[in-house]
């Protein structure tokens, strides 16, 4: 068995919406988080909360993360949105999504905020967990100081929209660039994984807009894989079977990496430094790199 928590997809779900709201519990994501910022106009935030609070507390989440992404903390209703969803169902709460995340100061201005509303309702100190999404030249510059900023963080996300708009790139399609000779988001990505992996926690790429261009989603998916990313966000459900897919290891894969920690075990007990599988030499690194994929492919069922 495995403690190894997956986020291969992490369904955004409007707050506004109580339909797909109970239809993003009946899926087959990893993640769930019902969003009170950019799905939800300005003017319907605040009445945003209820149905949120409702569907948190009534809906099954047993086999997925729950999590509620919370309006920036430069703006009017984040304070609220912490104090009322908290408070009202904070025992269904996973995980809060900060949006727009500039420096460790901003995680801790929320995190002295959620231990407040915890006392004050009796819940478990730290149990609820923080996911900072990166989306500025600012964020990206501060990301290590970020994914280091306190104990409660469990993933760093990357939002490529916000950040297009931060960084004045050309384009209107979130996540799509597909004139560009390589993968665009490259250096952005590549940095908050690995201020991410520094920290022990999962990185997560963010949305690709065109729901109706899956070989596109796939390629983003797999590109955000290769770097190192845990898991993608699914704008759609469609989106999810093909992300639940692109980061869980093949079958062959995973029963080849099971074979390289069997082996390399057997031959450290046998005092040996390496050993060969498969006409491969496999040494400690090689074998890291086969537990993590045996732990995620068990996490998956695939093993």
């Amino acid at each position: 068995m495995t403690d190894v928590t997956l986020r291969r997809t992490q369904l955004a779900t409007p707050a506004s919406d109580e339909k797909m709201m109970h239809s993003a519990a009946d899926s087959d994501a990893d993640e769930v988080f019902l969003d009170l910022e950019d799905s939800v106009a300005p003017n319907a935030k605040p009445d945003a909360r209820e149905p949120l609070i409702e569907a948190a507390r009534e809906e099954d989440w047993s086999d997925k993360v729950l999590s509620f992404r919370m309006n920036g903390i430069d703006t009017e209703w984040w304070y609220d949105d912490v104090i009322t969803v908290v408070g009202a169902a904070g025992e269904s709460i996973d995980d809060i999504i900060i949006p727009k995340v500039k420096s460790a100061s901003d995680i801790h201005t929320v995190e002295n905020l959620l231990r407040q509303v915890e006392v004050n309702n009796g819940l478990e100190v730290g149990a609820i967990g923080l996911e900072p999404q990166i989306e500025d030249g600012e964020g990206i510059h501060n990301v290590h100081d970020i994914a280091h900023a306190s104990d409660r963080l469990s993933s760093i996300i990357f939002g490529p929209g916000d950040y297009s708009a931060a960084m004045g790139t050309p384009g209107l399609d979130i996540g799509q660039f597909p004139e560009y000779p390589g993968h665009y988001w490259h250096h952005a990505l590549s940095e908050c994984n690995s201020a991410a992996k520094s920290a022990g926690l999962p990185c997560l790429d963010g949305p690709y807009a065109d729901i109706e261009d899956a070989d596109g989603f796939r390629q983003s998916a797999e590109r955000a894989n290769m770097i190192g990313c845990d898991g993608k966000w699914a704008i759609h459900p469609s989106q999810i079977e093909i992300g639940n897919d692109v980061f869980a290891p093949d079958p062959e894969t995973a029963e080849r990496a099971k074979r390289i920690v069997d082996a390399y075990a057997e031959a450290m007990e046998e005092g040996k430094g390496a050993v060969s599988v498969d006409g491969q030499m496999v040494d400690e690194a090689t074998n890291k790199m086969a537990q993590d994929i045996v732990e995620t492919a068990e996490a998956a069922g695939i093993l």
